[in-house]
């Protein structure tokens, strides 16, 4: 009943605003008219006159009536810069925490009890720094104030510390209109408020909102650093904690800009990519995808390997193991300590500790210890396979995408029965490749269906091509427990209310990774972490001077990311007291090495119904494709996702023979911003599978083809063949 009296009080005084039009006496021309009158009251009761105007200029403040700006300038007029001064800036405080507060007691529960979680984030900001997000909007008077007044009350920031950070962060800008004020008898227009002196204010206004960014950024410093003693001189210009994808390319840039840079890295050269992501799992899947043609022969016109009745290619599974490890060993020079040397980064072997913002310490692997002050930190430390919580997982045994490599390595044959629990990118790879590599393979997912971020009828073709290489997908089935008995091992798993037992000789768990956030200091300095390292836009933590890159600091898990990130976090750290560069996520693009190839950039269709967006779907199905034919390869398809009416691109997904090559001419056009009718226009070498992308864009271009046109030029050329038009 409160609130509701309240609330009719409210829409009582603004109808009577409204309804007896008083706004005509809250613009420039009605306070020029009643200036005379104005005068002559303050020159018979100044205390009366100031208190009611006082007064007034809160009511339009709490109410947010039109008319405050006025108000602030009729301050000047009538009192003069010092009084008007007061006046307006303890009148408009006031009046702006009544309506804060109004705010706040009518719909700040109401608001929450809907929208807290989606709230969450924009009230722990508050909370945590809310008086610099409102000084820094109070210092620009031209934001809508009102809007300020009625948002900030739904937010948890106390009453007190909105009144004086409201007083100062305004004043700046009362003190310029009430200036403005005083000379209102030159004014006929808001466009007069052109004087000199004037003009300096507001110069001075215009760049405020880069004063309160040095200045609140110096506050923050000031806060956060507060603790900690600042070295006097640097070892280092950066030191880089990780060798992987992140941690070599923010090297290298450093390096490259003549920085003095140290590289920290615990284990391997080149991260989990060289080592055991990217490069071995590709190796691997190419020695499948021959084994699978050499098992189909028959496509291409040939006799299957070993003859029809035994389609299945002889191979030893340890050289297979062994051309991976010699693909990482051909590859890792690039990674290597040696060629970064060579390039100018000091290149360390041990493990890093943050101890201080400005200190590193590193436990050599030599035994040693170093101690290296510098003034810019980018910890790039990567991820690590995620291993469930599943009963007697550790008693039977299991190999994860980094162990794998080595533990494979010693087996003669692929192992008979392999469980790949997981349904995600690294658990299609790897049980598509053993599948075809000879092993029965059961791969479990708990979820409704694999590879669960891409389309439905993306994930469902993936599923038929697993199964068409015997992987037995078992969608909705949730790993209980792992149990041996003897020499044999077996998985339950629950589906639709039942147990059942799989027996299997090795298990690969592939349910996804996790960012490396123990082991170097975050506890001790307190940088805050959720899944990944908690970063700002420009890749910050909570200190500006420590930086994250990676797979530590998400959203994606990809190298090309990775790299892409470093360079916002080398450039940010090395030159960023002149110039921040904002992380680009606009145009990420990423493949899931099956076989089809699934490759996507920008939003497909899922994500497009989720967020709401717009959009039309042009498809090209592959089987089309002369070169995928000639190759028999003829199966997938192309999918763009546009503007409705429109060429420009939202997203692509393609799903075929070398799909993740085919993605690049998209993935530039998107970053360049060139649409459907540019790819359309360009020249493709026949016969090639890039040619799908120009027949894709040709199907966008027939589908939006201009039907009055077309009809009037069937009419103009049945004229020029002299035929009779029918109507």
């Amino acid at each position: 009943m409160k609130k509701l009296i309240l609330l009719c009080i409210v829409l009582v005084v603004v109808s009577i605003f409204f309804t007896l039009d008083l706004q005509h006496y809250l613009t420039l021309n009605g306070l020029k008219s009643s200036m005379d009158q104005f005068a002559v009251l303050r020159a018979t009761s100044p205390v009366t006159i100031g208190a009611s105007f006082f007064l007034l200029y809160v009511i339009v403040a709490a109410f947010s009536l039109p008319g405050a700006a006025i108000m602030t300038i009729a301050a000047g007029a009538l009192f003069g810069l010092f009084w008007g001064s007061v006046i307006a800036s303890f009148a408009s405080t006031i009046g702006a925490t009544l309506a804060f507060l109004t705010a706040r007691y009518l719909l700040r529960d109401l608001v929450q009890a809907h929208f807290g979680d989606k709230l969450k984030a924009i009230n722990e900001g508050m909370a945590k720094d809310g008086a610099f997000y409102l000084f820094s909007l109070r210092l620009i008077p031209l934001f809508p104030f009102f809007l300020v007044n009625l948002l900030v009350g739904l937010t948890p920031i106390s009453t007190r510390r909105y009144y004086w950070v409201s007083q100062i962060g305004m004043l700046a800008g009362t003190v310029v209109y009430v200036n403005a004020g005083t000379q209102l008898a030159k004014i006929t227009g808001l466009a007069d408020i052109a004087s000199p002196g004037l003009l300096f204010s507001f110069a001075l206004l215009g760049i405020f909102p880069l004063l309160v960014k040095r200045f609140t950024h110096f506050l923050q410093q000031r806060r956060v650093y507060a603790k900690w003693t600042k070295p006097q001189h640097f070892d280092r210009n950066l030191i880089v904690i990780g060798g992987g994808a992140a941690g070599l390319v923010s090297a290298y840039i450093a390096a490259a800009v003549k920085a003095k840079v140290t590289l920290v890295e615990a284990h391997k050269m080149g991260g989990d990519c060289l080592n055991y992501g990217c490069i071995p799992s590709k190796a691997l899947i190419k020695s499948a995808h021959v084994a699978h043609t050499l098992k189909h022969a028959e496509q291409y016109g040939l006799e299957n390997c070993n003859g029809f009745e035994n389609p299945i290619p002889s191979f030893s599974f340890r050289k297979v193991m062994a051309r991976i490890h010699e693909v990482i060993k051909t590859v890792a020079p690039h990674d290597s300590i040696e060629r970064y040397t060579q390039l100018g980064v000091d290149v360390v072997e041990g493990y890093a500790t943050i101890v201080d913002p400005w200190t590193v310490e590193i436990k050599r692997n030599d035994g040693t210890t170093q101690r290296l002050t510098t003034r810019n930190i980018i910890i790039a430390a990567g991820a690590r396979p995620f291993v469930p919580a599943l009963p007697g997982l550790e008693t039977v045994g299991y190999v994860t995408s980094d162990t794998l490599w080595d533990e494979f390595a010693k087996l003669d044959v692929p192992p008979a029965r392999l469980v790949v629990l997981g349904g995600g990118p690294i658990g299609c790879e790897l049980a598509q490749s053993f599948a075809r590599l000879g092993s029965q393979v059961f791969q479990i997912e708990m979820a409704p269906r694999i590879l669960s971020r891409e389309d439905m009828e993306v994930s469902e073709l993936a599923q038929r091509s697993l199964e068409q290489d015997g992987v037995a997908v078992l969608t909705r089935h949730k790993a209980l427990r792992c149990e041996q008995e003897g020499a044999r091992k077996f998985i339950t798993v629950e589906h639709d209310g039942g147990e059942q037992q799989i027996e299997f000789d090795a298990l690969i768990c592939a349910v996804g990774r996790v960012a490396r956030l123990s082991g170097y200091g975050l506890e001790t300095l307190g940088i805050e972490t959720n899944r990944t390292v908690i970063t700002n836009e420009y890749l910050e933590t909570l200190y500006p001077n420590i930086f994250a890159a990676g797979d530590v600091a998400g959203p994606y898990q990809f190298t090309h990311t990775a790299s892409h990130q470093a360079w916002y976090a080398a450039v940010n750290a090395l030159f960023g007291e002149w110039k921040k560069f904002k992380v680009d996520y606009r145009v990420i693009p990423w493949t899931t090495f099956v076989d089809p190839e699934i490759a996507r950039v920008g939003l497909n269709e899922q994500e497009a119904k989720e967020k709401g967006i717009a959009y039309e779907i042009t498809h090209y199905g592959i089987h089309d494709l002369d070169r995928a034919i000639a190759d028999s390869a003829a199966h997938g398809f192309v999918k763009v996702l546009t503007h409705p009416g429109k060429d420009r691109i939202l997203g692509v997904t393609i799903v075929g023979a070398h799909a993740s090559d085919l993605l690049a001419e998209f993935v530039l056009a998107m970053k360049h911003g060139l649409g459907l009718n540019k790819i359309l226009a360009t020249i493709h070498t026949y016969p090639t599978m890039s040619e799908a992308n120009k027949y894709v864009a040709g199907e966008w271009k027939r589908q939006h083809a201009p039907q009055r046109i077309l009809i009037w030029l069937a009419h103009y050329h049945s004229w020029k063949r002299n035929e009779k038009i029918t109507y």
